[in-house]
């Protein structure tokens, strides 16, 4: 059963944000009551937390396996780009901005994780792609992850980029477009139009 609530009120976060939905409307979409998930998780902090570590988890094992795949680097990125899009749902609610909003410690602790897990995959990203010629061989790694990682929270930002405006998912591949341009070699460069030219 906790297995099930943590599944229902991801879903849930993610589509109406993490504030809009309350216990009461959980508890109505799966039709069990209130009690029975306050028998599993003490308040709504609590649940958010479960949730919040469930998806992180989910997004992490996903980009564990697309690792193992050993694609080529820029493919990887865009494949990585694509599982995430899919396991957030677009992010129309902007989930990120009202957990920072209203469980800023939930989402202080997301950050930190998300900055190891994301910094030793886009580290092994870089060193692979020089190595196979695609990108450049004069980057600073440590920067350059810094920076993906630093512009990657920046475009959830929704001051700087308000969703009317800025769709979510125009952003990332405008994004990572940037990101891979920067770094990209001659033949990088080419793999990189003929996956843009495919999306």
């Amino acid at each position: 059963m906790k297995e099930k609530i943590i599944e229902k009120a991801n879903d849930m976060f993610l589509n109406f944000g993490f504030k809009s939905v309350t216990m009461d409307d959980l508890a109505s979409e799966m039709g069990i009551s209130k009690k029975t998930i306050y028998a599993h998780f003490q308040n709504k902090t609590k649940l958010v937390e479960a949730t919040t570590d469930h998806l992180f988890c989910t997004i992490s094992d996903g980009i564990d396996a697309i690792l193992e795949e050993n694609k080529e680097p820029i493919e990887e990125l865009y494949a990585i780009k694509a599982f995430v899009m899919y396991h957030l749902k677009d992010e129309k609610t902007s989930p990120q901005y009202q957990l920072q909003k209203y469980y800023p410690k939930i989402h202080n602790n997301l950050k930190v994780k998300q900055f190891e897990t994301m910094q030793e995959c886009v580290i092994e990203n870089l060193e692979r792609g020089i190595k196979k010629g695609v990108f450049r061989e004069n980057i600073d790694i440590q920067i350059i992850s810094r920076l993906y990682f630093m512009g990657m929270i920046g475009i959830k930002d929704q001051e700087m980029f308000p969703r009317q405006g800025f769709p979510v998912s125009k952003l990332m591949a405008d994004y990572l477009e940037y990101h891979v341009r920067g770094i990209a070699t001659e033949k990088g460069l080419k793999i990189l139009n003929k996956l843009i030219k495919e999306q």
